[in-house]
Formats: C-alpha cells, sequence, structure tokens
C-alpha cells in the first residue's frame, strides 16, 4: 500500500509504503528511506509498534539528529578530521560533527528522497549520490531493498556501483524498543563480538581492537544493556558473502525477541543517552551493522573502498519472535 505522508518545504511529495506478512507490518518512508513503523505482537498476542519515530514528516524534518530508522550513507558512523587519503589524493569531506564527518555529512542519505519502486513481498529505493557531494568522490549509484520473508523477518540488502574509487559504508539507524513504550534500558542484549574498537571522547577510535572480557563490553552472554553505550564492536565472523546471526535483544515484560544476522564486520551499539527532544534518553537501543569508524584512516581495519566495475553489496536481516 502506497500513500502520500506529507509534502517537503520545496514542494517535493513523501510517501509511505506498507508491508505486511507473517504477522508483521513495516512501514517505510521514500524521506530518507525511514523505517517509520514496524508492528509485532508480544507473548501474549498484543500487536504493537517496537521502534522510534514520528506521526509526521514535520517530525523527521524537524528532528533530523537522531536519524531515527533512517538509511545512512555514504559514509555511516565517523571519519575522522573529515578527510582522508585515497590512491593518493586526499579529499576533504563536510565537517558536521565538530571536526569530524558524521552519517555522511549535512546532507546524507537520511535527508533524501528516494527513488521507490515495488517489488514481490517489499520495496527497492534507489538513488544517484553525484561526485564530490558532501567532498566524495565518485557517482555512486546506490539501492536498498526491503523486503519481509515468509516468517515476516525484515531484510535490507544494500548495493552500489561507482565510477570512480570512493569509500562506501551503508547501514540502517532504526532504534528498537521492543517493550513499545517507556525505557529500553532493561533489555537484554546478546552479541557475538570478543573485541571492540575503544575511542576517545569524539567517538573515533583511539587504538587497537580491545578484548571485551572482563569489561562493561561483553555481551557474548546476554545481559542489560543499561546505559552509555555508543560504540563499534567488532563481530567475532568478520566480513561474510550472507547473513550470520550476530544478536539478539530481548525485551523480558513483553517477551518480544529480536534476532540480527548480517554480512558486515561490526555493529555500533548506541543506547540512546543523547537523543534528544521529544524522546527520553535510553528511550530506544541502535543496532547499526556497518564497517568500523574512521576504516578510511586506518588501513589495519576492514576495507571500505569501492572501484568501478565492483559492486558494494550487504545484507542484515531482523527476525521476530517471542518467549
Amino acid at each position: 500500500m502506497n500513500e502520500l505522508f506529507g509534502t517537503l518545504s520545496d514542494g517535493t511529495p513523501v510517501h509511505r509504503w506498507t508491508l505486511e506478512r507473517a504477522g508483521v507490518r513495516v512501514r517505510i518512508l521514500s524521506y530518507g528511506g525511514i523505517v517509520q513503523d514496524v508492528e509485532v505482537p508480544d507473548r501474549d498476542g498484543r500487536t504493537g509498534n517496537v521502534v522510534l519515530g514520528f506521526t509526521g514528516l514535520d517530525g523527521y524534518v524537524a528532528h533530523p539528529e537522531p536519524f531515527l530508522g533512517a538509511l545512512i550513507g555514504r559514509y555511516a558512523n565517523r571519519i575522522a578530521g573529515a578527510r582522508f587519503t585515497l590512491d593518493g589524493v586526499e579529499r576533504t569531506l563536510t565537517p558536521n560533527d565538530g571536526p569530524n564527518s558524521l552519517h555522511g555529512g549535512e546532507r546524507g542519505f537520511d535527508k533524501r528522497v528516494w527513488d521507490v519502486t515495488g517489488v514481490e513481498h517489499g520495496l527497492r529505493l534507489s538513488l544517484v549520490s553525484e561526485d564530490g557531494e558532501e567532498g566524495f568522490p565518485g557517482r555512486l549509484e546506490v539501492t536498498v531493498t526491503y523486503t519481509l520473508d515468509e516468517r515476516g523477518a525484515l531484510h535490507i540488502a544494500y548495493e552500489a556501483v561507482t565510477d570512480a574509487p570512493t569509500h562506501v559504508n551503508l547501514t540502517n539507524h532504526t532504534y528498537w524498543n521492543l517493550a513499545g513504550s517507556g525505557s529500553a534500558a532493561g533489555h537484554e542484549l546478546r552479541l557475538a563480538a570478543s573485541r571492540w574498537t575503544p575511542s576517545g571522547p569524539d567517538l573515533i577510535p583511539a587504538g587497537d581492537l580491545a578484548d571485551v572480557s572482563g569489561t562493561r563490553y561483553d555481551f557474548r552472554e546476554a545481559r542489560k544493556t543499561g546505559s552509555g553505550y555508543d560504540d563499534n564492536f567488532v563481530l567475532d565472523k568478520g566480513v561474510t558473502q550472507a547473513a550470520e546471526e550476530v544478536a539478539e535483544l530481548y525485551d523480558p515484560a513483553s517477551g518480544r525477541v529480536l534476532t540480527l544476522a548480517t554480512t558486515e564486520p561490526g555493529i555500533q551499539v548506541y543506547t540512546a543517552d543523547h537523543i534528544g527532544e521529544p524522546f527520553e534518553p535510553g528511550a530506544g537501543i541502535a543496532l547499526e551493522t556497518q564497517h568500523f569508524p574512521d576504516s578510511p584512516n586506518r588501513p589495519e581495519f576492514p576495507g571500505t573502498v569501492l572501484r568501478p566495475g565492483e559492486v558494494f553489496r550487504s545484507e542484515t536481516v531482523y527476525g521476530f519472535s517471542t518467549r
């Protein structure tokens, strides 16, 4: 189902699509490719929305910083000093997080209106990022496909091609609250991650990868998330061709379970301590599957360079159940 959701100040219409299968309903906007609503049942069969979002377009335009439910690019997370050197050429990006580049710059993919077409059990979103946008080289053609499978799991598949060498790191920035309201701090999280990337106050990786053993970053056995996290975890599986399960989020009150599988090597866990109005701190948890922050300046990290003739591919799958 496709309906008009609102109109931007320049007159551009924004539409909302609804996908429904196996008891799961998902609503997606053409603005930012935003996942506005995900409705799933609790252990008693009562259906509720489990993601943070606004009921109208004005909310997303007025409060862009949380990146609620949006597609993020060209580069998810931070690039130190808003610059990198690629093939011997230094590139200067748009700084929008102090001196650093965050989530693609001032006008990343979260603020673009995507072209949307229907596919079987889903939607295909596409856009073109022209050479030089936010300082990134190369004309980048991006396609993101949202589908619901026969079990009601939400698949997000990313593809991109370029006409010049560039860096690409794409993700979705949905905040999950499996209780449907209140704080998500009591959710229990399990991560297949034995290491993480310590960072400084600017959230740029500050040194080598660190072992989570004996630290507050050890989620290898499920425990409550609490608060105070905006960190990249290094998934034990690394980069994979097919999505592998790496995380589980559980709300003991509702019984809802979110499982997460991905091809990506990392996951940024953000407990929304600084999410801003109108939401309370800790209202949701973002689980952003991606490559590591500042990878363009850290050759020891898994690479994010995309070259002409190559195809960037990535997939993340969100499964829903109860116990």
